[in-house]
Order: C-alpha cells, then structure tokens, then sequence
C-alpha cells in the first residue's frame, strides 16, 4: 500500500497495486485504466478512485472487467517522477526477461515493473477480448487534453473517436514505454494526457475520459443522448484542433547536462524564428525556423527536453491506410540492401546506401518507426503484423 497526496486536491488517498477491479457480466471487454506509473502524476490515480466508486454507489452494470491499476507506488509515495530510473522507459523484453530471472533485481523500478507485468500477464491470461489499454498521465507544462499513440492503424481507428489532438510517432524516440511493449503484443493501448501536474482541472479531464471510454468500449451501457454528452465534454476540455500530429524532433538531455527551459511555453505553441528556448549548459538553444513546441520540460526529472510537431495532413493519413493494407512493404525487401531482421516480417533492415535515397516519411506512411540508427544500417519496426484486429472486428466503433 502507497499513500498517495494530490496537490491540487489537498487530498491523501492509500492505494495498493490494483486500486479497484470490477468483474461484470461476461462476454464484454477487459479495460485496463493505469495512474501513477509516473509517480508526480497523481491526477489519474484519483480520477480512478472516484470513478470506480461512482460505478459502485450507483450500482452501474459493468459489461465485463475494469481495472484500475496504479503504476510506481514507491514513486507515488515520495512524490516524485521515479526512484532511481523512469519506469516508463524500461520496458524491452529482454530486460524484462532479466527481471523476472532476477530474484534480486537492482533497484525499485525493476520491483515495480516485475509486479506490473505479473499483473498484466494475468489480466490476459484470465480476462476475455478486446482489451484496452488506458494510461493516465499529466505533464509539466501547462497543456490542452491530448492522446499519444503508437502508430498502427488499430490503434489509430480507436483513437480517431476522441475528439482530442492525436500524436502519432512517439515511439520512434521514447524508448522502453509501457504502452510500446502492450501495443507490440497487437492490443490497444494509448496514452492520455490530462494536463498540469498540479491543476485541479487534470483530475476532471481524466474523470471526463474514464467516463467516456467506458461508454466506447460499451463496458457500461449508455443511451445516445448520453454518449453524445460525455463526447461534448472531453470536447470542451480541449484548446487545440483534434486532429493528427506527428513528432519529428526530440531534444535530448544527457546524463551530465545543465537542462533549463525558459519559462512560459506550452503544449502545441506555435514558436517563430530565432526565440530563445532554453539554456543548455550555459549555451542559450534558439529556434532555428517557425516551431510547434510539445512537452516542454519543467520538472527536475527526465531525459527529454522538449519536442517539435506538426499536423498530419488527412491525405497522407488515408495514403498510409492503402499502403499497409497493400503491404507495400513486401515489395520493398526485393530492393537489394533492403531486408527482413527475422521471420516475423516486422522489422526492416535497410542499408545506408540505400536508406538515404528514401525519406524516413515514406518508412513512417508504411508503419515504420526506426528502432536504431548506425554506421551501416536503419532498423525499424512495423506494429501492423502483431494487431490482433479480429478480436475487435465486432465492436460498434470498429464496424464505423
């Protein structure tokens, strides 16, 4: 058990690993709420435990299971963002499978991540498709409601029933995410983002998406008039067209920098030429052209500074739907120095020499996100061959 302050609130709650679970009526989806995994985002943990006591009081019919699931409770119990290492950033199978080999892992992130998988491992092996994903978090900087995906069309066809803004391409630079291994599985999975760390409005905004992703999912039944309401509400939270948006630019912080970001930026703020972002050991960081700014960090930790978007234009966004469904992908590995990593068919390795000749555009339209870069080769990842699509293919909103 965790005790667990909100600033904005001026509440303590005490929270345990699950922090609620309601088993409905079989034959619905299994949705899986997280809070905390970040551990000063405390926004989603009480938006959760409201939630799931609203459900209760009212005695709502649940179709299915519905977790609440809290993620870093060391973390949220100190009050800060990680103990020794982001547990948002250490989820790649192989040290996952080090892990759970450890009986002594190094440190508190390693604990929570082997208790986490444990539970999610659990939650498949037990609960009944579709599953849903839904992590709830907040940022440093002030913010309009926005989602973060990975990008596969299943994911995508989800998500495009928000109406919020949506940020496609975060996979390729946030390494190790919780979210990431969960879509790599062929889930939905998505992440939330409900505004200031310490504003009361953060609690509401996820209260407002609980609400309504439950009636998406049909794991609580509501009548039209209703569904439109909650939509209406998630609509009005939001400053910013919802529209799709790529990430195409992370500023890194190294271990050994002296990261400031001047103060006043915020999420989606269109930034002209030659203004002044941040000082960077002691060396001030200026635009270099017109910037849409995303995430701007005012926190003492993490490794990511801030990063640049754009808008997707819709064309694009159908071209890709075509080529991934055509799989234009398996013409490009008869392209000498183009090639399968393994047998999956998944992964592209593409030499260099050639990798140049292509725009890392024409990769991300087919689903690509590079994994690594080197001297001699571009890795990258495709998250379509895992979606287990058939297992949503009889849901309303997929059927649309």
């Amino acid at each position: 058990m965790s005790l667990v302050h909100s600033i904005a609130l001026d509440e303590t709650l005490e929270v345990d690993r699950v922090i609620d679970h309601i088993q409905g009526i079989k034959g619905g989806p299994t949705v899986v709420f997280f809070g905390g995994v970040h551990g000063n985002e405390t926004a989603g943990v009480f938006a959760l435990k409201e939630m799931f006591q609203e459900i209760r009081s009212q005695k709502k019919t649940v179709n299915g299971e519905i977790y609440a699931v809290s993620g870093n409770l060391g973390a949220l119990q100190s009050r800060q963002r990680f103990q020794k290492e982001d547990l948002n950033r250490i989820w790649f199978p192989e040290r996952i499978e080090n892990i759970l080999k450890n009986k002594e892992v190094d440190h508190n992130e390693e604990n929570e991540l082997n208790d986490l998988y444990l539970l999610l491992e659990n939650i498949l092996d037990t609960g009944t498709p579709p599953f849903y994903f839904l992590d709830l978090h907040t940022t440093s900087s002030d913010t309009s409601p926005f989602m973060v995906l990975n990008d596969s069309l299943l994911n995508r066809k989800y998500a495009s029933n928000y109406p919020l803004p949506i940020i496609l391409g975060i996979e390729e630079y946030l390494k190790g995410a919780l979210l990431s291994y969960i879509n790599e599985l062929g889930y939905v999975s998505l992440g939330f983002e409900s505004g200031q760390h310490d504003d009361e409005k953060a609690v509401h905004n996820s209260i407002d998406f609980i609400r309504y992703s439950l009636a998406l999912t049909q794991s609580v039944n509501v009548s039209e008039k209703e569904y439109k309401q909650l939509k209406k509400e998630i609509l009005k939270s939001s400053t910013v067209p919802n529209r799709f948006y790529e990430i195409y630019h992370q500023h890194d912080i190294g271990p050994q920098n002296d990261f400031k970001m001047f103060p006043g930026f915020i999420n989606f703020q269109k930034i002209p030429k030659g203004v002044g972002l941040a000082v960077v050991d002691g060396v001030e960081l200026k635009t270099t052209r017109k910037r849409q700014i995303f995430m701007p960090l005012y926190q003492k930790q993490g490794n990511e500074g801030f990063y640049f978007i754009r808008p997707i234009p819709t064309i694009l966004l159908w071209i890709s739907k075509k080529l991934r469904r055509f799989k234009v992908d398996h013409i490009l590995v008869k392209l000498p120095g183009v090639q399968w990593e393994s047998d999956k068919k998944d992964t592209l390795m593409v030499d260099q020499k050639v990798a140049r000749f292509f725009a890392k555009s024409f990769f991300h339209l087919l689903g690509y996100r590079a994994r690594k870069f080197d001297r001699t080769h571009l890795i990258a990842k495709n998250r379509e061959r895992a979606s287990k699509s058939s297992e949503y293919a009889q849901t309303e909103w997929f059927r649309k």
